[in-house]
């Protein structure tokens, strides 16, 4: 599984917002952004456009999930994401990434206002 710092999520995720724009760039994709934090985490604080999916939920749910789609894994401090991760590719997903340092990362070096915990 590959991994992602914030920083370069920060640059794919505007790029891919360019593309519309902007065909001859051909950005990648916006990727899924798939948070396996706990509710209660996600409340805290969250990368826009997340889609929440506790990760002891993920295998019951894995239909709802492309499996050829770019899917940027995200928790709270890279570790829970990176297991996760390495379950998605097991199960023949193609385009998997950790968020290195997860939101915290995140939330140090590309949203300072967002919240901490």
């Amino acid at each position: 599984m590959q991994q992602l710092s914030a920083v370069e999520l920060e640059a794919w995720l505007a790029a891919s917002a360019r593309a519309p724009d902007h065909p001859e760039t051909a950005a990648r994709p916006r990727p899924i952004l798939l948070d396996v934090r706990e509710p209660w985490e996600y409340a805290l604080c969250h990368l826009a456009d997340s889609f929440l999916l506790p990760m002891q939920t993920v295998p019951a749910r894995l239909a709802e999930l492309d499996a050829d789609a770019d899917i940027v894994v995200i928790c709270h401090h890279g570790v829970r994401s990176r297991q996760l991760g390495s379950f998605l590719e097991n199960q023949g997903f193609r385009s998997v990434y950790n968020l290195a340092g997860g939101v915290d990362a995140w939330a140090r070096e590309v949203d300072p206002t967002m919240r901490k915990y």
